[in-house]
């Protein structure tokens, strides 16, 4: 991004840099993720210096963008996160709990403030009792109480004031930052102009604020309304500091003059400070300013000399980022070997838009549908007269199956982006309930497509916040039960067949078969005491319905699970609930791996075809009629190897029209759906196929037993049929 920002202002001048925001705030946000899951997983008794260092090089990067860019509140209160953190990584201070608390609430705090300067947010989030509760914690004090903040209110307001307005234009950063070595300094005068505007020159005093190492600025008294003077004292070369404050004013409007007599003896950095006005206004120095930087030069041992050790790690977003004193010129970047790891994985990856690779998912369904199409065809002609012609539709038939196999793993996302947000929200749901909880996770790395993944979120949330609450018991209770006091929760996720399988399971209490029973029939819902466990665990999905005693502000109001199989069953999925009073509970939730394209069997019942899912196919075999029992109200069963098994017709289910010419034996298809298995009678098994799913419900509209639709070879509709729905209606 450093590169596109250099690129433009040269051909530009002064340049636009609201052309650059999506990407620091894409970036801000990818930091943010990963500074609160570093932050979660420290360990404070025995915290690793790696750890510190990253968590650190985190918040440096928000706030060298977000000065860069203007947006001062962003960069204020990360210049204090960071400086708590610089003193943790230096070991001047022990990382405790409270540190934890704060640095959290500080990354929602500049979530927010992100979201406010995005246009998503109206609401500025008070960051003046985070910044005064960072500053006790950085002097090594007690963490303030609760109504420390109350008792200063003069000095709230115009803290809270401060993240929002300019900084204060006499002195930037005289006396907070210590200097390596005064020996190393330069006095120069810096005059800017003229100006467009007259705060335009305001983003140099903000940059050695916010640049550790370098080095302090004064405001000097200018008699020219549209000029600036500035009396800097650094160690950074003419060059370094062009390249930064170009990022505000252009070159032509920056003079250097150096004032200063070098402590050090600098024979070959000399004749450059002496060189004259214009050519150091130019960048040009005796190397033209090309070479300031080069390795061994006395400028680079000065920068060198006061670059934190974890300088190297990443190239930033943007100059003023860098965790160096100054940031490294261009033509230095093209010479310099160093490594940068960070720009290697950023170079493997592009960022597109959700919108372009739905367009290419959509394409590549219809050529999977002409595909078939011409598949079909082909079956008419002639092998031996047509024997190329079907050749390049046998590779045609194959390079459609990897493109669409390589095109829907562009949308398939690890199931890590929704467990990362799970271990902030129970740590603070566990503290708001008084109870310990831990939270465990299996199976991060297996992919489901993106649009599960935004959809699948809310459920899992409702699962682990009413694990959290309902299952885990308060801490004395669970000693008195003999258990540790720290309940857990496990998340995990697996691949099985053509579905995955997401589950939430908790060592709590589990669930009461005669509390749910009662609870029922208070609401008015049919509950013999004849139903099965499972029957019962599936109560709590009415809607409205709740165990709970007292409405709180976590949960009580019964919405939460109904809305999760709601939506779960939208997504084609099913939820299976498993319990056992006083050791836990269970909930597994499986979910098609995709919602675009599928395998499926194609059955046709006299002359229409139908899709089963090919993942809830067990088997299939053939059966004469008088091997079927018809028992009470007229339910028909089958046996199957010593299991009964109910029997759907599907002409009746869907109202086929049967004519005599194409009668024959039926068939037997076994498919499974929410732990049942049912056997569908159909006429003939027409083989397996890749079919495109188009929604039924938004084109035409929804119909029962039938998830989808799909185009055949010929151009035909086949319906898509819901498993789920069926054994549901076996049941009834």
């Amino acid at each position: 991004m450093g590169d596109m920002m250099n690129e433009a202002q040269n051909s530009s001048g002064n340049f636009d840099l609201t052309q650059f925001y999506q990407i620091f705030f894409e970036e801000a946000g990818e930091n943010l993720d990963q500074m609160e899951q570093m932050l979660l997983q420290l360990d404070l008794e025995q915290a690793d210096d790696e750890e510190l260092n990253a968590i650190f090089r985190c918040a440096h990067s928000i706030k060298g963008g977000a000065a860069t860019f203007g947006f001062a509140d962003v960069a204020e209160l990360t210049h204090q996160m960071e400086s708590l953190l610089d003193k943790l990584r230096r070991h001047e201070l022990a990382p405790n709990a409270a540190m934890v608390d704060v640095l959290l609430e500080s990354s929602d705090a500049l979530r927010l403030l992100l979201a406010r300067h995005q246009g998503r947010a109206v609401d500025t989030p008070p960051t003046a009792s985070l910044v005064d509760r960072i500053r006790v914690l950085a002097s090594g004090e007690a963490p303030p109480a609760a109504a420390a903040p109350a008792s200063t209110p003069a000095a709230a307001v115009p803290a809270a004031a401060q993240p929002l307005a300019a900084p204060e234009p006499m002195v930037a950063e005289t006396t907070a930052r210590p200097r390596a070595t005064t020996a190393g300094h330069r006095r120069l005068e810096i005059h800017v102009g003229p100006l467009e505007h007259p705060t335009q020159a305001d983003g140099i005093a903000d940059l050695f604020r916010d640049i550790a190492g370098l080095g302090q600025l004064e405001v000097l008294p200018c008699d020219q309304a549209d000029r600036r003077v500035f009396a800097v004292e650094t160690a950074s070369s003419d060059s370094d500091l062009l390249d930064l404050f170009t990022f505000h004013v252009s070159r032509e409007q920056i003079r250097i003059v150096d004032t200063s007599v070098p402590c050090l003896p600098e024979p070959a950095a000399a004749p450059a400070a002496s060189a004259a006005p214009a050519a150091a206004s130019a960048g040009e120095g005796r190397d033209f300013g090309f070479f300031d930087d080069a390795p061994g030069s006395p400028t680079a041992a000065r920068a060198d000399a006061v670059t934190p050790p974890q300088a190297p790690q990443a190239v930033e977003a943007v100059a003023a980022t860098a965790p160096t004193p100054v940031a490294a010129p261009r033509a230095a970047a093209r010479t310099e070997a160093r490594p940068a790891p960070a720009a290697q994985v950023e170079s493997s990856t592009l960022r597109v838009s959700v919108s372009k690779v739905d367009q290419l998912i959509n394409l590549v369904g219809e050529l999977v549908i002409t595909q078939a199409m011409l598949a079909q065809k082909s079956r008419e002609l002639d092998t031996a007269l047509n024997q190329q012609l079907l050749a390049g539709l046998a590779d045609l038939d194959r390079n459609t199956r990897d493109l669409q196999e390589a095109v829907m793993s562009i949308r398939m996302i690890p199931m890590s982006v929704v467990f990362n947000r799970f271990p902030r929200m129970l740590r603070d749901l566990a503290g708001k309930l008084g109870k310990k909880v831990e939270l465990i996770t299996h199976g991060e790395a297996t992919e489901l497509d993106k649009g599960l993944i935004e959809k699948i979120t809310d459920p899992l949330t409702h699962l682990i916040r009413n694990s959290c609450d309902h299952g885990i018991e308060m801490p004395e209770e669970r000693r008195a039960r003999g258990k540790p006091e720290h309940g857990t929760i496990t998340l995990s996720a697996s691949h099985q067949g053509g579905s995955i399988l997401i589950e939430v399971r908790d060592d709590g209490k589990g669930l009461n078969r005669d509390k749910l029973l009662a609870k029922a029939r208070e609401k008015g819902i049919d509950a013999p005491d004849s139903l099965s466990d499972a029957e019962v665990w599936s109560l709590i999905f009415a809607p409205g319905f709740s165990t709970a005693t007292e409405v709180t502000d976590v949960s009580g109001r019964g919405v939460g699970m109904d809305v999760v199989k709601k939506n779960i069953a939208s997504l084609g999925g099913t939820v299976e609930i498993d319990s056992a009073e006083g050791y836990g509970m269970s909930v597994k939730v499986r979910l098609p791996l995709t919602l675009a394209i599928m395998d499926g069997m194609s059955v046709r019942v006299s002359d229409e075809v139908y899709i089963l899912p090919l993942s809830s196919v067990i088997e299939s075999f053939q059966i004469n009629p008088k091997d079927i029992n018809t028992v009470a109200q007229g339910a028909q069963l089958v046996k199957v190897r010593e299991e009964y098994m109910p029997v759907i017709e599907l002409e009746q289910v869907f109202q086929v029209p049967r004519f005599e010419h194409n009668a024959s034996s039926p068939i037997m298809v076994v498919v499974e759906a929410d732990g049942a298995r049912v056997a569908l009678m159909v006429d003939e098994l027409l083989g397996q196929q890749q079919v495109v799913i188009k929604n039924l419900e938004s084109n035409y509209r929804k119909v029962n037993n039938v998830s989808g639709a799909t185009i055949l070879g010929d151009g035909k509709v086949a319906l898509i049929l819901d498993t789920s729905g069926l054994v549901r209606r076996s049941r009834h």
